[in-house]
C-alpha cells in the first residue's frame, strides 16, 4: 500500500483541506498509516497532478484561502484496482522489540521504562478510538450500527486499531512484569 491509496481512502467521505485531512490522519486514519501533514500535502499535490483528487480554492472572509480535495472518478477506479489487489501480509518492525530481545545482555531498567511509556501511550490510544467509535456509531449500539450503519469502513479500521493498541499495552504489562520479576531475582542473588 502506499500512502496514495490511504489519502484516497480518507477523502471518500467529502472535500478536506490538506489541513483537515492531516486531523483526519491523526484520529482515524493514523491506527493503520501513519503521516506526517508534509508528506500529505506532497502526496495530494502528486494525487491532483495524476488527476486522482481534485483541488479548488475556498475563499475565506477573516482567514486565508484554502484548498479542499475530493477523489474523482479516477480516484476512485485507482482504489478500486487497488482493492481488488492481494495484499501483503503485514510485519512487525519496532525499535522496542530489538531493546526487549536484548534486555537480559544490557540491563533491563531502561527497557522496563520505556515499556511502561507504551502502556500508557496505548491506554491514551485506546481512550481516544472509544470515544471515536463511540461518535461514529451516534445512539445504536455496536452490532445495529455494524448491520445497518451507513458507511461502516472507518468504524471497522477504528476496530483494528482499538485491538491493535489492546495488544500492544497487554505484552508491554507482561514484559515489563517478567523483566521487573527477573531483576527482583537476581537483586536477591
Amino acid at each position: 500500500m502506499a500512502l496514495r491509496h490511504a489519502v484516497l481512502a480518507a477523502l471518500l467521505d467529502g472535500e478536506f483541506s490538506g489541513y483537515q485531512l492531516a486531523k483526519a490522519f491523526d484520529v482515524g486514519v493514523a491506527n493503520f498509516w501513519h503521516a506526517l501533514p508534509q508528506q500529505l500535502y506532497t502526496e495530494l499535490a502528486r494525487l491532483e497532478k495524476e488527476g486522482l483528487v481534485e483541488g479548488r480554492q475556498v475563499v475565506q472572509e477573516t482567514r486565508p484561502n484554502k484548498r479542499v480535495f475530493r477523489v474523482t472518478d479516477t480516484g476512485r477506479d485507482e482504489l478500486e484496482k487497488f482493492a481488488a489487489s492481494t495484499s501483503k501480509p503485514s510485519f512487525i518492525r519496532d525499535d522496542l522489540l530489538v531493546k526487549v530481545q536484548s534486555a537480559d545482555r544490557i540491563g533491563t531498567a531502561q527497557v522496563i521504562e520505556q515499556l511502561d511509556e507504551r502502556v500508557a501511550a496505548a491506554e491514551a490510544k485506546i481512550a481516544l478510538l472509544d470515544d471515536l467509535l463511540r461518535q461514529m456509531r451516534g445512539d445504536a449500539d455496536e452490532e445495529e450500527f455494524l448491520r445497518h450503519g451507513e458507511r461502516i469502513g472507518p468504524y471497522l479500521t477504528c476496530l483494528r486499531g482499538v485491538a491493535f493498541e489492546r495488544g500492544q499495552r497487554d505484552w508491554c504489562l507482561r514484559i515489563a512484569a517478567v523483566l521487573r520479576e527477573r531483576q527482583a531475582a537476581h537483586a536477591g542473588r
